[in-house]
């Protein structure tokens, strides 16, 4: 059941930025986010020669991972440490990583419904993020009408 477990140890809302004001948030935001999708872009330059002759997307899964590690590196230094300021929060967790891969906000979400006791929860979020995500990309190729 919802919210039966113990109190997660990253917060509710590890990326809430209630508290702060909405020009001052979104330049954080922007900033980190710009670092975090040119990041994105050189990593995956780099390597880009990864892609195996089976065709496995190898760079791709690595700033996933690269960028789930970088969260829990992130949030475990909070958790140790107060847990950070808003604009940490901003600038790092929700503009860098998240400019660098989505991957780690979910990766974030899905382990805070593990922590409470949600589980069930998060597998489904886990499914319904996946099936969602490449149907929904399926639909917006069959409406724009690509050549095959």
């Amino acid at each position: 059941m919802l919210g039966s477990g113990p109190a997660p140890r990253y917060g509710h809302n590890a990326m809430s930025c209630a508290s702060f004001s909405s020009p001052i948030a979104c330049a954080l935001v922007a900033a980190g986010g710009a670092l975090g999708s040119l990041a994105r872009y050189l990593v995956g330059e780099a390597l880009a020669g990864l892609t195996g002759a089976d065709g496995f997307p190898w760079a791709l899964l690595t700033i996933n991972t690269a960028g789930s590690l970088g969260m829990g590196l992130l949030f475990g230094w909070f958790y140790a440490h107060g847990g950070g300021t808003e604009t940490q929060r901003l600038l790092l967790g929700v503009g860098l990583l998240g400019g660098f891969t989505t991957f780690s906000a979910f990766s974030l979400e899905t382990l805070l419904l593990i922590e409470r006791g949600a589980s069930a929860l998060a597998f489904g979020f886990i499914a319904a993020s996946v099936i969602a995500g490449v149907a929904a990309l399926y639909l917006g190729l069959m409406i724009t009408g690509p050549s095959r």
